[in-house]
């Protein structure tokens, strides 16, 4: 008896399923790692946002301090024991208060650690108007 002919064609798809089955491997793993740096993303934009608004509750804070005492000239020890917290809560920060006549500027800047040494620092100023 003699062996059935093969079919020439069949002999020619040999390992096509295992090239289809690893290109689709690779479009896989490119989409994860896409989700994954997506993901890195979303949370920096949390923590930026996060620090944004410690810096405006701290500058509130100053704020709510100037209006109870009724004058922008706080006293040192008072100043300097609300630029502490703001040094300890956020990253690399720096604060000022600058009191003129009725007014006060009041300006907290740091750097969050996500960011390039290049980059600018983030920045929140506000002013406080007494009557």
């Amino acid at each position: 008896m003699k062996p059935a002919p093969r079919n020439p064609a069949a002999h020619s798809q040999a390992g096509i399923a295992l090239i289809e089955v690893l290109v689709s491997i690779l479009l896989f793993s490119l989409g994860i790692l896409g989700l994954i740096g997506l993901q890195a993303r979303a949370i920096n934009f949390s923590v930026d946002a996060e620090d944004r608004n410690r810096a405006a509750l701290l500058a509130d804070e100053l704020a709510s301090t100037m209006w109870l005492n009724k004058t922008v000239d706080l006293p040192s020890a008072e100043k300097e024991k609300w630029e502490d917290k703001v040094e300890s809560a956020l990253p690399g920060a720096s604060a000022t208060v600058t009191p003129n006549g009725g007014t006060a500027t009041i300006s907290i800047s740091w750097r969050a650690p996500s960011r390039a040494a290049s980059a600018a620092d983030s920045r929140l100023t506000t002013q406080v108007v007494l009557p």
